[in-house]
């Protein structure tokens, strides 16, 4: 994958990422029940796009290309 293409597909990974936070689709998930794991389903939904945005951009740092002309 060319630095360029690696890039774009990076920062609109990034925005679909970060929408699940803002203000329309947040909607979705602001409400106190039901409880998942014991969390508010609005606090779950925070979690949950976290962790996801974290293995996301976990998986892009494998296959960053910059980082295997290191190698």
């Amino acid at each position: 994958m060319s630095k360029k293409k690696f890039q774009r597909a990076y920062w609109i990974s990034m925005l679909f990422l970060l929408l699940p936070f803002i203000f329309p689709l947040f909607e979705v998930a602001n409400r106190p029940i039901p409880l998942i794991l014991g969390l508010p389903f609005s606090l779950f939904w925070v979690c949950l796009w976290t962790f996801i945005t974290f293995f996301v951009i976990l998986i892009f740092y494998f296959i960053d290309p910059e980082r295997r002309k290191g190698r």
